[in-house]
């Protein structure tokens, strides 16, 4: 006679669908909005963002300074290598960054779980907490001469070298050349969450964001938030020609490239792939709005819940089928 042994044995399907993966996003993005009635925890959340960005933003300049002074070949190679750091923090720390804010809102406004308000307030509110963050770190790092520290004797501050020579082409590039770097890079970001969202291994996620940011520091694209603190950084060190005015010029138009690559790229790109084909079978829970697996009549959504404070890449739903003997 057949007996239960209480062990289960459990098929998950890797990559998880993308329809899945939609409704997770979307599940987060009313998470999100409903943590805005804590305003000064949502905050708090965002500058983590802000200063784990400027982490990986001083490393950057610290470690490669010393490449870029010797005009070695290595130099962008070594700094997509190092910059990992910053989404991997984001990620599994736990913390709220206005760039990846922009592919998870606009999903949820896609499937209807949050209105267009809501996903703006959300965005508008982790880029005002990551600005306080940036400058809060810049200013420690500055406090403490971080990027004053001499390598050789005699011979200018590698770090501060190659900050000063960074600021200069960001302040004198053209307007459309900000705004498209800053739509390519955060293109790049948001497939970093999108794809370590469909996948349960913590080492997937890990190099899926470690490959995903390599490409986008390699090949000089621009990230808002990073620039919160490169340019925090060049004002606390009198850096020629960083001023009030040319930080927010930057801010506003890589910011906008920014908001367009995650948004039009990633977040509604997937949301038009991944929603459920007309006649396919698919149902849709009344009350929510979710979808409903036909072949288990489960809920899309329903392997996890996220957590108030958990980024949505790092709570992956995955469908599981379980049997028993």
């Amino acid at each position: 006679m057949p007996f239960s042994t209480g062990i289960s044995t459990e098929r998950v399907t890797v990559p998880i669908p993308l329809q899945h993966a939609l409704e997770e996003q979307a599940a987060a993005a009313r998470t999100k909005v409903s943590q805005l009635r804590s305003p000064g925890r949502y905050l708090l959340l965002s500058a983590l963002a802000g200063a784990f960005i400027g982490v990986a933003g001083v490393l950057l300049i610290m470690v490669t300074g010393p490449l870029s002074a010797q005009h070695s070949a290595w130099t962008k190679l070594v700094q997509g290598g190092v910059f990992g750091i910053a989404l991997i923090l984001v990620v599994f720390a736990g913390s709220e960054l206005c760039t990846g804010n922009v592919l998870t809102m606009t999903q949820g406004v896609t499937r209807r779980r949050v209105s267009p308000l809501g996903a703006i307030g959300v965005i508008v509110f982790s880029f005002i907490g990551n600005l306080i963050g940036s400058i809060v770190f810049a200013w420690i790092v500055h406090s403490a001469g971080v990027l004053d520290m001499v390598g050789v004797p005699g011979k200018p501050a590698p770090g501060a070298t190659l900050l000063s020579g960074m600021l200069t082409t960001k302040i004198h590039e053209s307007t459309e050349a900000l705004f498209f770097r800053g739509v390519l890079c955060n293109f790049l970001v948001c497939l970093a969450l999108w794809t370590a969202g469909r996948t349960r291994s913590d080492g997937a996620k890990i190099a899926l964001i470690f490959w995903c940011l390599l490409a986008f520091i390699g090949s000089g694209f621009e990230h808002v938030v990073a620039n919160m603190t490169y340019f925090s950084l060049g004002l606390f060190q009198h850096v020629p020609g960083v001023t009030i005015g040319s930080f927010a010029r930057d801010l506003l138009f890589v910011g906008l490239g920014n908001l367009v690559g995650g948004a039009v790229l990633v977040g509604i790109a997937y949301g038009v792939i991944a929603r459920p084909a007309k006649g396919a079978g698919a149902q849709v829970d009344p009350q929510t709005g979710a979808v409903i697996a036909p072949q288990t009549g489960v809920r899309a959504d329903a392997p996890s819940a996220p957590q108030a404070d958990t980024p949505v890449s790092a709570q992956a739903a995955v469908p599981v089928e379980t049997t028993k003997s």
